[in-house]
Order: C-alpha cells, then sequence, then structure tokens
C-alpha cells in the first residue's frame, strides 16, 4: 500500500514529536549504527531502543542493513526531503504574507 503525501507527513512529525527519537536521529546523521551504539547515550533498555527504531523506521526515516548477525540503522532522507519541503513551503507563504503586509503598512503610514 502507498501512501499519500498526507500520511507521510503526519508520520513524520508525529515520529519527530519524541526527543529519543530526534536524538536518534541526530546520532544517525553522524553515520549508520548498530542498535547498541545507538542506545550508549540512552538510560533505557536495548528492547526500548528497539522500539523507538521500528518507530523510525515504519515512518521511513531510517533503513537498516543486515551485516551478519548485525543490524546497521542509517537515515532515509526521502522523508526528512518531503517534511523539508512542507515546511518551506509554508515558510515562503508566509515570508510572502508578510512582505505584502509590510508593503500596505508602508503605504497606509505613509498617506497620513
Amino acid at each position: 500500500m502507498v501512501k499519500c503525501d498526507d500520511e507521510i507527513l503526519n508520520d513524520v512529525f508525529s515520529v519527530l514529536s519524541d526527543p529519543t527519537r530526534r536524538e536518534m536521529i541526530a546520532q544517525l546523521a553522524k553515520g549508520e549504527m548498530t542498535v547498541m551504539k545507538l542506545a550508549e547515550p540512552f538510560q533505557m533498555s536495548l528492547p526500548a531502543v528497539s522500539k523507538h527504531l521500528k518507530v523510525l523506521e515504519k515512518a521511513g526515516l531510517v533503513s537498516v542493513r543486515k551485516e551478519g548477525r548485525y543490524r546497521y540503522y542509517y537515515l532515509n532522507p526521502a522523508a526528512i526531503d518531503r517534511a523539508s519541503q512542507w515546511i518551506t513551503n509554508l515558510q515562503q507563504f508566509w515570508t510572502s504574507q508578510l512582505f505584502s503586509l509590510e508593503r500596505f503598512l508602508d503605504q497606509n503610514t505613509n498617506d497620513d
């Protein structure tokens, strides 16, 4: 089943609302890591770390590569790119709106 963009964005922003998962993403931005390596900065069990990683993987933010008995997690930039593009579009809209408001205020202030 293919998810629509709204569902993907909902998943991404929901997942990013958790500070632990955001920190995991920051760690993975440095390069791929095993669960053990990712778990080092957190005071939680390996099963808890694995649960967070499954949520990140389901949302498409991370992918996993198996090598022998190890699983290496790495960032999947496509999901972040979609969220980033959505934010950029919103920023462009509000920048345009604020510019229009500024012009309006300048014109009306100068008329007095």
